[in-house]
């Protein structure tokens, strides 16, 4: 039985590194494109390939500078080790990598206190994949808490809809007023009725678009105030949810968001049929905010918890 067990763990995991290999294929293209000759032992250590390394990271949006960080410790590495065969100098490449992705790579806290229910505020702007993470984190939560979702993107008719079929597909309660409701209201029953249901996790969205910036921002702003007004000892992870296909946009998000409402964890969507997949360098550069999870599909079961050495593994296609 405990083989059984282990063989389905395996299984599961080799799954979801096909997933991510599959997804990650246009940014691995910019990376490795007749990878072999550019690591030639003629070249190994060279400056021409250095530079050449150096403009593929750039291209696929890996940021400036976490490609120098990069760049910098793969070229010591070469110098100490000497590396026999390109096989080899792409193990060093990617364990410079790995070492930038390390700094975010951490495991979500969900921890139920006595005061229930746990919050995961969900913020990001339209189209990042607010309500179809909602949807996955749902079913992944579902049988080890009592989860209940709220509506609380009420700017959106079709962030209510979709929802609320999550819910249904989950079998979990949602909370949800009509079109136009005040965002803060909404949340404010969900936490109500959570507490009187006993529910361990309630997973809240909120707007990704009003009027301007700043009405998105007083409302985030808006829906903290009111959270706290309800308990000032509940726990609330704020989760950002940002599109890798965005690129550059999608730092930029992060830091603003960070630096107006502040963030405690990520979430990166849409890995698969993008070649801006190295914007998740640039994140755990710039901002060092924990990544959680990676979605690579529309499935409910396209989201994995974030591996430094699966990501890049899966992204030089090397399974070790």
């Amino acid at each position: 039985m405990l083989f059984k067990k282990n063989q389905n763990k395996e299984q599961q995991a080799f799954s979801v590194w096909k997933s991510l290999k599959s997804g990650l294929n246009k940014t691995r293209d910019i990376l490795l494109s007749d990878i072999g000759d550019l690591l030639s032992l003629n070249n190994l250590g060279t400056d021409e390939l250095l530079e050449e390394l150096e403009t593929r990271l750039l291209l696929a949006d890996v940021g400036i500078d976490a490609t120098e960080k990069i760049i910098n410790g793969l070229k010591t590495d070469i110098k100490k080790q000497r590396p026999d065969s390109a096989e080899e100098a792409l193990i060093l490449l990617k364990q410079q990598m790995i070492n930038v992705l390390k700094a975010i790579e951490s495991p979500i806290n969900l921890s139920v206190s006595a005061h229930k229910p746990l919050t995961i505020l969900v913020i990001g702007v339209n189209g990042a994949g607010k309500t179809t993470t909602i949807g996955k984190l749902t079913n992944l939560y579902k049988n080890s808490f009592k989860t209940m979702i709220a509506a609380g993107d009420t700017f959106r008719a079709a962030a209510i809809e979709q929802l609320i079929a999550w819910g249904d597909r989950n079998s979990v309660p949602v909370v949800s007023r009509a079109q136009g409701a005040d965002s803060a209201a909404v949340i404010y029953d969900a936490l109500q009725t959570a507490r009187q249901q006993n529910i361990d996790l309630l997973i809240a969205d909120t707007a990704g678009r009003l009027q301007n910036k700043n009405n998105l921002i007083d409302e985030l702003k808006k829906i903290r105030r009111t959270i706290t007004k309800f308990d000032p000892e509940l726990n609330v992870i704020t989760l950002l949810i940002i599109d890798a296909a965005t690129g550059q946009n999608a730092l930029n998000q992060a830091v603003q968001f960070n630096s107006d409402i502040g963030i405690d964890g990520l979430v990166l969507t849409k890995l698969d049929g993008t070649a801006k997949g190295g914007i998740i360098f640039a994140i755990a550069e710039s901002l060092g905010i924990p990544l959680h999870y990676i979605g690579t599909g529309e499935s409910i079961n396209d989201i994995s918890p974030f591996n430094a050495q699966d990501f890049v593994s899966a992204l030089l296609s090397i399974k070790t």
